[in-house]
Parts: C-alpha cells; sequence; structure tokens
C-alpha cells in the first residue's frame, strides 16, 4: 500500500518558523515528484512547491514569498518543507504529494492538483498568536 506521512504541523506565532516532512512509503518516488499543496479553511487546494526527480524546484512565488525551502532525499523518498516568516494567511491544512510526471520543474502542470497521483492525509499548520 502506498503511503504519504506528513509530519511537523502546529502551532506557531507569525514570524516564527515551522519545517513539514513527509515520507512516502510502499514505493519508490524516485523518478518522479513530490510536492506540497496546502487549502486554507473554505478555499481550494493550492500548489505550493515541487521537486523533481533530477532535484528542480519551484515554488508559487506569490504564496512563498521566499520564505519556504524544499529539499529531498531521493534515496530515502523524504520530502521536507522549511518554512520560516510565517504568516496568518500561512494557516491551511499542508499535503504532500507524489507523482511519476517528469517535467521540468518550471511546468505550470505541477500546479494542477489533478496532476498529482498520490496524496498524504494532511497536516495542520495555524500561524496565530
Amino acid at each position: 500500500q502506498v503511503q504519504l506521512v506528513e509530519s511537523g504541523g502546529g502551532l506557531v506565532q507569525p514570524g516564527g518558523s515551522l519545517s513539514l516532512s513527509c515520507a512516502a512509503s510502499g514505493r519508490t518516488f524516485s523518478g518522479g515528484a513530490m510536492g506540497w499543496f496546502r487549502q486554507a479553511p473554505g478555499k481550494d487546494r493550492k500548489f505550493v512547491g515541487v521537486v523533481t526527480w533530477s532535484g528542480g524546484t519551484s515554488y508559487d512565488m506569490d504564496a512563498v514569498k521566499g520564505r519556504f525551502i524544499l529539499t529531498r532525499d531521493i534515496q530515502k523518498d523524504t520530502l521536507t518543507l522549511q518554512m520560516r516568516r510565517l504568516e496568518p494567511e500561512d494557516t491551511a491544512v499542508y499535503y504532500c504529494v507524489a507523482s511519476d510526471n517528469r517535467w521540468l520543474s518550471s511546468s505550470v502542470n505541477y500546479h494542477e492538483a489533478l496532476n498529482w497521483d498520490y496524496w498524504g492525509q494532511g497536516t495542520q499548520v495555524t500561524v496565530s498568536s
């Protein structure tokens, strides 16, 4: 059974930092892409960032604003999202995603939720004082 298991969510004050981790099990995604989406209350799921099979990265810069960093361990099938200078607008459920797609990291195809085959259960991030 393929699983993506997220960890590291929680409550953080504005301006603080948080690191989310995702571990894949049941198969390897070393030849494809892994990334993160997030869903704020009452809104659609939105792309956050992706790391491709070749190590290329791409982010939704409007949302991330240079504050988030993705790192991926291809051999361990893990993905980490380091978030800093968090804002209340970052409050959302964060989902780890994976697929066998091998588009360039700049491809907007990664921004479409329907193009991702595997989803984690999600981890809540709340930014509040």
